[in-house]
């Protein structure tokens, strides 16, 4: 912390509680905020963490207790209010406009006019350094649907800094980052702590917590558990506060077993997304796919879903040769996606968890064009039983669950389906650590009932910890595919991600691919 101890708060937050019907969200939470520190807020789904955010945000109003800012009790009636005293939060799940330009959103209510005039040159001007400072390498006028997930939160937090708040809350900014893309990040944070911003920054990943908090909160069922100093925790004592639970592993244990070849992939291409790839995936096995911000591993699962067509190339199932046009083409051959951005792909939002759960298994319940409703409900029950959904009913919005529990949601409704062939694009991602260890056994599950696993993810001790083999991507190819996951480092797996061309320091089993 760069502040001095004599030095106030910038933000107090005094017992706070927040209840919603049947859930009491938060129950008189308390926390300060120094200048230029970084407080981590840690705890599972559902601890009240997104609650506490919102009403910092001017988005929900607590039922008790005050916000004071720079000593003085202010009212975060409205976002609009909440930006106007300094506060910008970059929510876990997008809130640009998708339909308007990177740097439209930048300014978005804030524009640059004169005589009535937008200064369209002015606000690009602006927005190229904003990117820049954001270590975001996105044209301002580029489209906000045609940015990846992760280019998304770049943008957000562009936007931040934009804002020139003296807080600035950021919720999971980087869970669709690689470790190349965190280092950036948490270099643009040390910038900011040294501009005296305070940041509550929320995340699941741990070492990013270790490596730039000076103190973590944590949080669980909607109370306070404690809060320390970074110095003074260790890993295992952090799981355990938030968990309220020892937990041994972070990755469960298993003996891979392979069967024969089940889904093939050959010279798959897309412009220059995807660029000549090929691969397969036997019964039982779990390959790993990973790579840098734009190295074409969403698109790659897009064409193998049918979500886009191949400019060429062929994918193969047990053998037989599909002609996939579409996702539906796709369901119907045995392959699922767990998209990368649940909210804006994986669920209608607007909809019940029910609705959500029964849409990709509409055959399935469907009698004489109607919809078997008492079958959907004992279904979908099954898996809220497993996979510890948290809902209060099955009519319940899917927009009202935190992030974790629309994960769930969203394999809830593929296990149903029961394909043969599963891609988890970020399987983890705004997902805590004990619900974590949860998807990870589920994954292994399905491996292990003969189902071939493509696992898409920006966490490298996931992708370490979970495959059986590991593909890496560069500018749209396969960089490079490892074999031996246990003799392997991150450090290895980055060096094919930037697209090294020497492997002279890699071990053997670690194999280049030829770049074109």
């Amino acid at each position: 912390m760069s502040s001095p101890k004599s030095t106030p708060p910038l933000l107090v937050v005094k017992s706070v509680s927040k209840a919603f019907p049947g859930v009491l969200a938060l129950d008189r939470v308390s926390l300060e905020l120094m200048p230029g520190e970084v407080l981590a807020l840690l705890g599972e789904n559902g601890a009240g963490k997104s609650t506490l955010i919102k009403i910092l945000a001017g988005a929900h109003r607590p039922d008790t207790g005050s916000v004071h800012l720079r000593g003085q009790e202010v009212s975060l009636n409205t976002p609009a209010e909440a930006q106007r005293l300094g506060i910008a939060v970059i929510h876990q799940e997008s809130n640009l406009v998708r339909g308007l330009t990177v740097s439209q959103n930048l300014f978005l209510g804030r524009e640059r006019t004169t005589a009535g005039f937008v200064l369209a040159r002015q606000e690009r001007a602006a927005s190229l350094e904003l990117l820049r400072r954001s270590g975001a390498e996105i044209h301002p006028d580029t489209l906000c649907r045609q940015l990846t997930v992760a280019q998304q939160q770049l943008v957000e937090i562009a936007k931040a800094l934009s804002q020139e708040a003296r807080i600035i809350v950021m919720d999971e900014p980087s869970a669709s980052f690689t470790n190349l893309e965190v280092a950036r990040l948490l270099a643009i944070i040390r910038d900011l702590k040294a501009q005296g911003i305070g940041i509550i920054y929320v995340s699941h990943r741990l070492d990013e917590i270790f490596r730039l908090s000076d103190r973590v909160m944590v949080l669980r069922d909607g109370r306070h558990v404690a809060t320390r100093p970074i110095s003074e925790v260790n890993r295992e004592a952090l799981i355990e506060l938030m968990v309220g639970r020892q937990l041994e592993n972070e990755f469960p244990v298993r003996r891979a077993e392979r069967g024969e070849e089940r889904l093939a992939v050959e010279d798959l291409r897309r412009g220059d997304k995807v660029r000549g790839v090929s691969f397969s995936i036997r019964r039982g096995e779990i390959l790993g796919l990973t790579g840098l911000i734009g190295a074409g591993r969403t698109e790659l699962a897009r064409l193998i879903f049918g979500a886009d067509l191949p400019d060429s190339g062929s994918i193969s199932l047990d053998g037989r040769k599909l002609k996939i046009r579409n996702p539906r083409d796709a369901i119907q051959a045995g392959i699922a996606l767990l998209t990368e951005d649940r909210k804006a792909q994986g669920l209608v939002v607007g909809r019940s968890v029910r609705e959500n759960f029964g849409l990709p298994n509409l055959p399935l319940l469907l009698r004489c064009g109607f919809v078997r409703q008492g079958r959907e409900r004992s279904a979908f029950a099954r898996h809220v039983e497993s996979l510890r959904i948290r809902i209060s009913h099955a009519e319940q919005p899917a927009q009202v669950l935190s992030g974790g529990n629309q994960q769930k949601v969203v394999l809830a409704k593929w296990l149903e389906r029961n394909c043969p062939v599963i891609l988890f694009d970020e399987p983890t991602r705004g997902i805590d650590v004990g619900a974590k260890y949860e998807v990870y056994l589920l994954i292994q599950e399905l491996a292990a009932q003969g189902k071939a696993i493509l696992m898409i993810s920006s966490e490298l001790p996931e992708v370490l910890g979970m495959s059986d083999r590991i593909l890496v991507m560069h500018e749209g190819r396969i960089a490079g595919e490892i074999t031996d996951v246990t003799h392997t480092t991150q450090e290895q797996i980055m060096n094919l991600a930037v697209g090294a061309r020497s492997t002279a320091s890699l071990i053997p089993s670690l194999r280049s691919a030829v770049i074109e």
